[in-house]
């Protein structure tokens, strides 16, 4: 089977498109995509992506003009009879090793780890959903010794209100999204720093 989506945008000093090509080949998917492709003076290779995928398995992204390679791996352990999810990704030209690891205790209890091998970066997040509408996310920085917050709160089925507050930096965010196939999509970010003044 092949999918292929189409969009440009057009402006008085230059023509901007994108556009993804998939292919899917038993269970491995091939994917091309262009994005911000200057076409006024002729195509360009500027933004084209070619991957290859094996869905919950394995992406593996090649970003043609700048020869950088991207792969992810992913995998389901079961740890006291819960799944473990695991995901591996290097980026090569970046140079950076992710390994991101969510242990689900149930339908509204997770634990979730992001660690960035040679830099110590290190993030434990907790994820509490009630009564499928509200989400608290405590999480804890530990290359910045600091806490942050998060809770969201589901409306209407689509629309999802979104507040967050990091300790380390000071910022209070605001997101409204929706999500919605007759509605249309979007999402609103606000975010303002607080300073508390003493004495």
């Amino acid at each position: 089977m092949m999918k292929a989506a189409l969009k440009g945008k057009f402006d008085s000093d230059k023509t901007n498109g994108s556009a993804s090509v998939a292919i899917n080949t038993g269970d491995v998917k091939l994917r091309a995509s262009m994005t911000d492709a200057t076409v006024v003076n002729g195509p360009s290779l500027n933004g084209l992506l070619l991957s290859v995928e094996k869905p919950g398995s394995f992406i593996v992204d090649y970003n043609v003009p700048n020869k950088d390679v991207r792969f992810q791996f992913m995998n389901t352990v079961k740890v006291l009879d819960k799944p473990l999810r695991l995901t591996y990704i290097h980026a090569q030209g970046d140079n950076k090793t992710i390994l991101d690891g969510a242990l689900v205790f149930d339908e509204a209890n997770k634990v979730s780890t992001n660690y960035m091998f040679g830099s110590g970066n290190c993030k434990l997040k907790y994820s509490y959903v009630h009564k499928g509408v509200r989400t608290f996310e405590p999480c804890y920085d530990f290359a910045k010794d600091s806490w942050d917050f998060a809770v969201s709160q589901r409306v209407y089925g689509e629309d999802v209100f979104r507040a967050s507050y990091q300790t380390s930096s000071k910022v209070l965010g605001l997101d409204w999204s929706r999500d919605s196939k007759i509605n249309g999509t979007f999402k609103i970010v606000a975010q303002v720093t607080i300073t508390i003044l003493l004495g």
